[in-house]
């Protein structure tokens, strides 16, 4: 059975009629459709800009919304369910919209609808870069994009010292776009995959969009980072002579996408505020398995790999999927468990398609949370970054009054106790094993950086404690002075009314 909505926004004069799927904007939800099943031809015409849901499948996959990236910005959902929690607006950050059920007011609207950002970030806004973009982009465009200073970084984008801020600085903000096309340029992959230069530009620049630019740290910035590390990691001797071009290509598009569109809170808010992406996901990696349904829904929306064979194209976003879903940070364990017994075991062979892969899901797992290896400069930037994202979701927490997610208490955590933590049993454990698979200057160079690192934030906790245990005494000393001075002005009052002298009060009423 398959049923269609109209959305509210669209200038239609009335409802669709449920056998027309021809509407841009059509949420369709159909048993009978297959996740990654070839379309049929039949129906290419009519779900343009149809949303696929197949009720069967555990990680159902939904295609954002196709057509003028105008119309799409104006277009809201309507829900599937709705949140027990009504504290939020059509910002992504409070997450959820939820009908007030218990008013029957005769004045209230027929219909009230509630926007459920499955394009959330371009919902928004229109796109900048597009919107200036002619038709038929002159190639040239896309190679003196950048200039300057930012070819300069460019020609060292292997060193593990890069500045992304300094990057995204120079790139007016693009950085995300400007690095991954340059990688994907570098190695060859658009003249080998023939990608269509324009497709290619519009989705990054879609991508890009997607990521939530007020997130202090899951932004466009963080998955640039991410890309560079991964094409470090590439690079490394044990993967270079190994990795396929399929490989490359996957890798640099995985980590480019790994947190598309990220809410900027974690996946515990979304399961206890019962949001509607932990029942679609079934509490079980729902952020994760969105990044991922989103780059499938932006690869399929430009037709990046249209051109491809079908069975070919599915199988990338199979395997594009595989590669993101391994960012799971509750999934540490069972990834780090299994490298470890293929390390202990030395049975690990590249030339093997399923092993190169899980090298590959590893490199992303360590470019991911690769800011702790960084140099101090930067790695300070991106601790302080993450730390007032989780302490932002706790802000929302208190304000609506839920209960406070583990480090996101402003008032009991610092940086410097989260990052050591963070690194002592989660990042020390993953990169001491890829030194073991790659011992490399790299893999030394980043646990150099991050024992460093560890020390650093060790000695700014130590000063903090000083500057804290200083602070009290004198915050007594100084309390004990006003109150010396309250008790002569007292006293000096007294005498003006015809009372004792300060003279005259005893010793011992004087100190209390």
């Amino acid at each position: 059975m398959e049923v269609c909505y109209q959305l509210p926004v669209l200038p239609l004069d009335r409802p669709v009629p449920k056998h027309v799927l021809s509407r841009r904007g059509a949420i369709s939800f159909s048993s009978s459709s297959s996740l990654f099943g070839a379309p049929d031809p039949r129906q290419l015409s009519q779900r343009r800009g149809a949303i696929s849901y197949d009720s069967s499948d555990q990680t159902a996959l939904y295609i954002r919304m196709l057509g003028d990236v105008r119309v799409r910005s104006q277009v809201g959902f309507e829900p599937e369910r709705r949140s027990s929690h009504p504290y939020l607006y059509i910002d992504f950050r409070t997450l959820h919209t939820r009908l007030d059920y218990g008013s029957t007011s005769a004045s209230s609207a027929p219909e009230r609808r509630v926007h459920r950002l499955l394009s959330f970030q371009r919902y928004l806004h229109s796109s900048r870069l597009l919107r200036g973009v002619p038709q038929q982009i002159p190639l040239h465009i896309l190679d003196e994009d950048y200039t300057g200073q930012a070819r300069c970084m460019l020609e060292k984008v292997g060193n593990w010292n890069f500045d992304i801020f300094l990057f995204d600085r120079l790139t007016n903000g693009n950085s995300l776009i400007t690095l991954t096309f340059h990688l994907l340029n570098q190695y060859g992959l658009v003249e080998l995959f023939q990608l269509d230069m324009v497709k290619l530009w519009r989705f990054l620049v879609m991508v890009q969009e997607d990521y939530h630019s007020d997130n202090p740290y899951h932004n466009a910035i963080h998955a640039a980072d991410v890309t560079q590390a991964m094409y470090c990691y590439m690079r490394e001797p044990m993967l270079a002579k190994s990795l396929t071009s399929c490989d490359i290509l996957l890798g640099l598009l995985a980590a480019a996408t790994h947190d598309l569109d990220h809410p900027g809170v974690n996946q515990p808010f979304l399961i206890k505020t019962d949001h509607y992406l932990a029942t679609l996901y079934r509490n079980t990696s729902v952020l994760e398995n969105h990044h991922w349904k989103s780059a499938v829904g932006l690869l399929r929306e430009t037709g990046l790999f249209s051109h491809l064979p079908a069975e070919d194209s599915l199988n990338m976003e199979r395997e594009l999927g595989s590669l993101i879903l391994a960012t799971d940070i509750s999934r540490q364990n069972e990834y780090l468990s299994r490298f470890r017994r293929h390390l202990d075991q030395e049975n690990l062979c590249l030339s093997n398609g399923s092993h190169r892969h899980f090298i590959l899901q590893m490199a992303l797992k360590c470019a991911d949370i690769c800011n702790p290896c960084r140099p101090w400069e930067l790695s300070k930037q991106w601790s302080e970054k993450v730390t007032e994202e989780f302490f932002q979701q706790g802000d929302i927490e208190k304000k609506h009054k839920l209960e406070v997610s583990p480090l996101c208490d402003r008032g009991i955590n610092t940086v410097g106790n989260i990052q050591i933590g963070f690194m002592t049993y989660v990042a020390e454990p993953l990169f001491a094993e890829w030194a073991r698979f790659s011992d490399t200057c790299l893999s030394q160079t980043m646990l150099g950086h991050m024992g460093l690192n560890k020390a650093s934030w060790g000695s700014l906790q130590q000063e903090q404690t000083s500057v804290s245990e200083e602070a009290e005494p004198s915050s007594a000393g100084t309390d004990t002075e006003d109150s010396a001075a309250a008790t002569r002005r007292n006293s000096n009052t007294a005498t003006a009314a015809g009372g004792t002298s300060s003279k005259e009060i005893p010793q011992g009423s004087r100190e209390s």
